[in-house]
Protein backbone atom coordinates (compact mmCIF):
# COMPACT_ATOMS: atom_id res chain seq x y z
CA UNK A 1 0.00 0.00 0.00
CA UNK A 2 1.55 3.44 -1.02
CA UNK A 3 1.85 5.45 2.31
CA UNK A 4 0.30 8.77 2.26
CA UNK A 5 2.26 12.01 1.64
CA UNK A 6 2.85 14.27 4.51
CA UNK A 7 0.33 16.95 2.94
CA UNK A 8 -2.27 14.39 3.02
CA UNK A 9 -1.38 13.29 6.70
CA UNK A 10 -1.84 16.83 7.95
CA UNK A 11 -5.15 17.33 5.75
CA UNK A 12 -6.57 14.21 7.77
CA UNK A 13 -5.28 16.19 10.77
CA UNK A 14 -7.05 19.23 10.39
CA UNK A 15 -10.13 17.59 9.56
CA UNK A 16 -9.67 16.21 13.28
CA UNK A 17 -8.59 19.31 15.00
CA UNK A 18 -10.97 20.35 18.07
CA UNK A 19 -13.91 22.94 17.15
CA UNK A 20 -12.30 25.00 20.32
CA UNK A 21 -8.86 24.70 19.59
CA UNK A 22 -5.60 22.42 20.12
CA UNK A 23 -2.56 22.35 22.23
CA UNK A 24 0.84 20.88 21.37
CA UNK A 25 0.43 18.52 24.26
CA UNK A 26 -2.50 17.25 22.29
CA UNK A 27 -0.72 17.56 19.27
CA UNK A 28 2.13 15.94 19.76
CA UNK A 29 -0.10 12.86 21.29
CA UNK A 30 -2.18 13.09 18.15
CA UNK A 31 1.31 12.28 15.98
CA UNK A 32 3.09 10.55 18.71
CA UNK A 33 7.00 10.41 18.64
CA UNK A 34 7.59 9.03 15.21
CA UNK A 35 5.33 11.96 14.00
CA UNK A 36 7.68 14.64 15.35
CA UNK A 37 9.07 15.41 12.39
CA UNK A 38 5.83 15.66 10.38
CA UNK A 39 4.73 17.80 13.16
CA UNK A 40 7.74 20.15 12.74
CA UNK A 41 6.75 20.48 8.73
CA UNK A 42 3.10 21.53 9.83
CA UNK A 43 4.58 24.60 12.46
CA UNK A 44 6.91 26.05 9.95
CA UNK A 45 3.95 26.06 7.33
CA UNK A 46 1.98 29.01 9.36
CA UNK A 47 5.07 30.96 8.68
CA UNK A 48 4.97 30.73 4.28
CA UNK A 49 2.11 32.97 4.23
CA UNK A 50 1.40 36.18 5.26
CA UNK A 51 -0.94 35.86 8.15
CA UNK A 52 0.14 35.52 11.25
CA UNK A 53 -1.32 34.30 14.47
CA UNK A 54 0.18 36.56 17.61
CA UNK A 55 2.66 34.74 19.58
CA UNK A 56 2.99 31.74 17.34
CA UNK A 57 6.63 32.12 16.79
CA UNK A 58 7.35 31.62 20.20
CA UNK A 59 5.28 28.60 20.65
CA UNK A 60 6.28 27.01 17.69
CA UNK A 61 9.81 27.97 17.21
CA UNK A 62 9.92 26.66 21.00
CA UNK A 63 8.40 23.14 20.04
CA UNK A 64 10.67 22.54 17.24
CA UNK A 65 13.85 23.74 19.39
CA UNK A 66 12.89 20.97 21.91
CA UNK A 67 11.57 18.69 18.97
CA UNK A 68 15.53 18.97 17.57
CA UNK A 69 16.83 18.87 20.91
CA UNK A 70 15.52 15.31 21.50
CA UNK A 71 16.40 13.96 18.62
CA UNK A 72 19.88 15.10 18.94
CA UNK A 73 20.18 13.99 22.62
CA UNK A 74 18.39 10.40 21.54
CA UNK A 75 15.86 11.69 24.63
CA UNK A 76 11.81 11.35 24.76
CA UNK A 77 10.44 14.84 23.50
CA UNK A 78 10.15 17.16 26.63
CA UNK A 79 8.15 20.31 26.51
CA UNK A 80 7.44 23.03 29.01
CA UNK A 81 3.98 23.08 30.80
CA UNK A 82 3.83 27.09 29.49
CA UNK A 83 4.25 26.15 26.05
CA UNK A 84 3.04 22.30 26.17
CA UNK A 85 -0.87 23.57 27.23
CA UNK A 86 -1.29 26.61 25.34
CA UNK A 87 -4.48 26.75 23.36
CA UNK A 88 -3.91 27.67 19.76
CA UNK A 89 -7.37 28.56 18.44
CA UNK A 90 -8.90 25.98 15.51
CA UNK A 91 -10.70 28.94 13.55
CA UNK A 92 -7.23 30.46 13.37
CA UNK A 93 -5.08 27.41 13.00
CA UNK A 94 -6.97 25.52 10.19
CA UNK A 95 -7.41 27.96 7.53
CA UNK A 96 -3.93 29.51 7.67
CA UNK A 97 -2.74 25.66 7.21
CA UNK A 98 -4.77 25.48 4.61
CA UNK A 99 -3.46 28.09 2.47
CA UNK A 100 0.29 27.09 3.51
CA UNK A 101 -0.52 23.66 2.08
CA UNK A 102 0.43 24.03 -1.29
CA UNK A 103 4.04 25.40 -0.49
CA UNK A 104 4.05 21.59 1.27
CA UNK A 105 3.23 20.45 -2.04
CA UNK A 106 5.84 22.04 -3.68
CA UNK A 107 8.53 21.00 -1.16
CA UNK A 108 6.92 17.39 -1.44
CA UNK A 109 6.87 17.38 -5.43
CA UNK A 110 10.90 18.30 -5.62
CA UNK A 111 11.64 15.59 -3.23
CA UNK A 112 13.10 12.05 -3.94
CA UNK A 113 14.20 8.98 -2.07
CA UNK A 114 17.32 8.18 -1.71
CA UNK A 115 19.38 11.09 -3.70
CA UNK A 116 22.91 12.52 -2.05
CA UNK A 117 22.10 9.70 0.34
CA UNK A 118 25.47 10.95 2.51
CA UNK A 119 23.50 14.14 4.08
CA UNK A 120 20.82 11.81 5.45
CA UNK A 121 23.42 9.25 6.71
CA UNK A 122 23.24 7.73 10.45
CA UNK A 123 25.88 9.21 12.35
CA UNK A 124 27.85 12.32 12.10
CA UNK A 125 25.56 13.73 9.80
CA UNK A 126 22.08 12.87 10.92
CA UNK A 127 23.34 14.77 14.38
CA UNK A 128 24.41 17.49 12.29
CA UNK A 129 21.20 17.39 10.95
CA UNK A 130 19.24 18.11 13.99
CA UNK A 131 21.39 20.63 15.09
CA UNK A 132 20.43 22.55 12.19
CA UNK A 133 16.52 22.08 13.22
CA UNK A 134 18.03 23.02 16.64
CA UNK A 135 19.51 26.54 14.86
CA UNK A 136 16.44 27.15 12.19
CA UNK A 137 13.84 26.96 15.42
CA UNK A 138 16.39 30.14 17.52
CA UNK A 139 16.61 31.65 14.10
CA UNK A 140 12.26 31.38 14.00
CA UNK A 141 12.09 32.51 17.52
CA UNK A 142 14.70 35.94 16.96
CA UNK A 143 12.62 39.32 18.19
CA UNK A 144 12.35 40.83 14.25
CA UNK A 145 8.37 41.38 14.81
CA UNK A 146 6.69 42.35 11.64
CA UNK A 147 9.58 42.65 9.49
CA UNK A 148 8.92 40.75 6.17
CA UNK A 149 10.20 37.12 5.83
CA UNK A 150 11.81 36.78 8.95
CA UNK A 151 9.92 33.62 9.96
CA UNK A 152 9.34 32.78 6.23
CA UNK A 153 12.76 31.98 5.37
CA UNK A 154 13.88 30.35 8.70
CA UNK A 155 10.41 28.61 8.32
CA UNK A 156 11.45 27.00 4.68
CA UNK A 157 15.07 26.17 5.71
CA UNK A 158 12.93 23.79 8.27
CA UNK A 159 10.71 22.75 6.47
CA UNK A 160 13.18 21.52 3.83
CA UNK A 161 14.85 19.82 6.17
CA UNK A 162 11.95 17.95 7.75
CA UNK A 163 10.51 16.78 4.12
CA UNK A 164 14.27 15.89 3.63
CA UNK A 165 14.74 13.64 6.80
CA UNK A 166 11.15 12.10 6.64
CA UNK A 167 11.82 11.04 2.76
CA UNK A 168 15.63 10.53 3.37
CA UNK A 169 16.07 13.12 0.28
CA UNK A 170 19.51 15.08 0.38
CA UNK A 171 18.52 17.12 -2.04
CA UNK A 172 15.94 18.35 0.47
CA UNK A 173 18.21 19.09 3.33
CA UNK A 174 20.81 20.84 0.65
CA UNK A 175 17.78 23.21 0.08
CA UNK A 176 17.15 23.57 3.49
CA UNK A 177 20.69 24.66 4.18
CA UNK A 178 20.67 26.79 1.30
CA UNK A 179 17.70 28.32 2.80
CA UNK A 180 19.78 28.94 6.02
CA UNK A 181 22.63 31.05 4.11
CA UNK A 182 19.51 32.97 2.76
CA UNK A 183 18.62 33.84 5.98
CA UNK A 184 21.67 34.59 7.62
CA UNK A 185 22.85 36.67 4.25
CA UNK A 186 18.92 38.67 4.89
CA UNK A 187 19.55 38.89 9.00
CA UNK A 188 22.80 40.36 8.44
CA UNK A 189 21.59 43.38 6.42
CA UNK A 190 19.12 44.03 8.73
CA UNK A 191 21.56 43.88 11.38
CA UNK A 192 23.66 45.86 9.45
CA UNK A 193 20.78 48.19 7.88
CA UNK A 194 19.83 49.04 11.81
CA UNK A 195 23.59 50.03 12.86
CA UNK A 196 24.02 52.33 9.76
CA UNK A 197 20.10 53.87 11.00
CA UNK A 198 21.06 54.13 14.15
CA UNK A 199 24.37 56.20 13.13
CA UNK A 200 22.77 58.41 11.53
CA UNK A 201 20.01 59.30 13.80
CA UNK A 202 22.81 59.56 16.54
CA UNK A 203 25.48 61.88 14.41
CA UNK A 204 22.43 64.47 13.49
CA UNK A 205 20.93 64.46 17.16
CA UNK A 206 25.00 65.17 17.69
CA UNK A 207 24.68 68.18 15.19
Amino acid sequence: MQQQSTSQRLRDLLRTLPRSGITLSDLIHQVGNDGLLILTAMLTLVFLIPVSIPGVSTVFGGAILLIGASRFLRRELWIPARIKHRLIQTKKLRPVIRKALPWLKKVEYLSRPNRIPVLVANGPAEQFNNLALVLGAVLLMLPFGPIPFTNTLPALALLFLAIGLLQRDGVCVLLGYISFVATFVYFGFLIAGSGWAAREVFARLMG
